[in-house]
């Protein structure tokens, strides 16, 4: 995950997808680029507001991929993935 935490959005997947549209656009006009995060089972929601916000605003385009694994609770792991958006 990246170590810039001031345009990092983190998205669950309890909440509908629209809402993380508003906090990314407005990330994006302050300083250039904002980077989606999520884990686990948000992974999905995750990639879904990165395409919308690509397929809706037409200069903002992905810059970077990075997906990995974190070790949680008794070495069980789960999956991440950081898409960043400029």
């Amino acid at each position: 995950m990246p170590d810039n935490k001031a345009n990092i959005i983190y998205v669950g997947s309890d909440k509908p997808l629209m809402v993380y549209i508003p906090p990314c656009l407005e990330t994006l006009n302050v300083c250039g680029e904002v980077t989606i995060a999520a884990r686990g089972r948000a992974i999905s929601h995750a990639v879904d507001v990165a395409e919308v916000l690509r397929n809706r605003f037409a200069d903002v385009g992905v810059q970077s991929i990075e997906i990995g694994t974190q070790e949680v609770d008794e070495g069980r792991k789960i999956s991440t993935i950081s898409i960043t958006l400029s």
